[in-house]
């Protein structure tokens, strides 16, 4: 441990707001991943700010994660420091004329039912998405139809030259999971959104409606990133997957779901090297046999001696 870079976090954040060689799989739905070296979770924008500038002026690599929900962590863990924006940054308000303004770190569950309570509807198709909403909005998360791009107005962010600035949703590239926050490397802090009136007992029978699905149709009881790979146009990854006689395949303690194709799990206490082999071997069985190349959706922290396949 570096003591004169952890003194320096210790004049910005409390000791209970920092730790060191923290395991980075109690902190992923995969279950996933080794130690990181500083561990840190702050409460405040000027705290967020103040660290990210710490980090930078060390040099320090840094990462910021939400739920951990989209996310493979290298059994080696991260050499440098994590900041993790859930609980502890996760206020939020409500307005009478349906504008919702939150903090990244709030669970899109929790979001999704005070909004019902509003009784303000068109996030409804959020409400079984297990992240954040910083998470959400930096990859444009979607599911049934829905998409956050469809009710976020605007944004607060911490750009790469560590200022905060409000960005309207015109401005964010907002694809298919994918967003200019990604591509410039910035931190989302507060996001707002615009819904509409709605009627409260319709919105909850929408919410769950959806979540009933998402039971029946996804290993919603097993570790998982939640769908492994990006649709590819035209396809749906888990009938290609499927198709190509992979439901069930396992490479050491990770398998391919055999309840939903497109979710490759946590069987078995698999290592993160077990998971990305499972990733290649998907990819390329399923472009030997149709010719499509999928793209994970999961992201990669850290290091690892297998090299994903492209």
């Amino acid at each position: 441990m570096n003591e004169q870079f952890y003194e320096k976090l210790r004049q910005i954040l409390s000791e209970n707001q920092i730790k060191t060689k923290e395991p980075l799989a109690n902190h992923t739905t995969l279950r996933i991943g080794g130690e990181a070296d500083y561990f840190v979770t702050p409460s405040t924008i000027d705290e967020i700010e103040e660290v990210t500038n710490l980090c930078k002026q060390e040099e320090i690599p840094y990462y910021i994660m939400g739920n951990g929900s989209n996310l493979l962590v290298s059994d080696e863990g991260y050499r440098g420091l994590i900041m993790k924006l859930s609980d502890n940054f996760s206020a939020y308000g409500i307005s009478e004329d349906g504008i919702v303004r939150a903090q990244a770190g709030i669970l899109l569950s929790k979001l999704a039912n005070e909004i019902a309570r509003k009784e303000l509807t068109g996030f409804e198709f959020a409400a079984g998405i297990p992240g954040t909403l910083g998470g959400a909005v930096t990859m444009n998360a979607g599911a049934y139809d829905g998409e956050m791009k469809q009710c976020l107005t605007r944004v607060w962010v911490l750009d790469e030259d560590g200022k905060v600035i409000e960005i309207p949703k015109d401005e964010l590239e907002l694809g298919y999971r994918s967003s200019a926050l990604q591509k410039r490397r910035m931190i989302l802090l507060e996001a707002e959104l615009k819904l509409a009136q709605g009627k409260q007992e319709q919105i909850f029978a929408r919410m769950q409606d959806l979540n009933a699905r998402r039971r029946e149709k996804q290993p919603l009881d097993k570790f998982s990133a939640g769908s492994t790979f990006k649709r590819p146009e035209g396809y749906y990854a888990g009938k290609l997957i499927s198709d190509a006689g992979l439901r069930g395949f396992q490479i050491g303690g990770a398998a391919v779901s055999e309840k939903h194709c497109g979710f490759l799990i946590n069987k078995d206490n698999a290592s993160a090297e077990e998971f990305l082999r499972l990733i290649n071997e998907v990819i390329q069985i399923v472009k030997d046999k149709y010719g499509v190349t999928l793209e994970p959706e999961v992201k990669l922290l850290g290091h690892f001696n297998v090299q994903l396949h492209r």
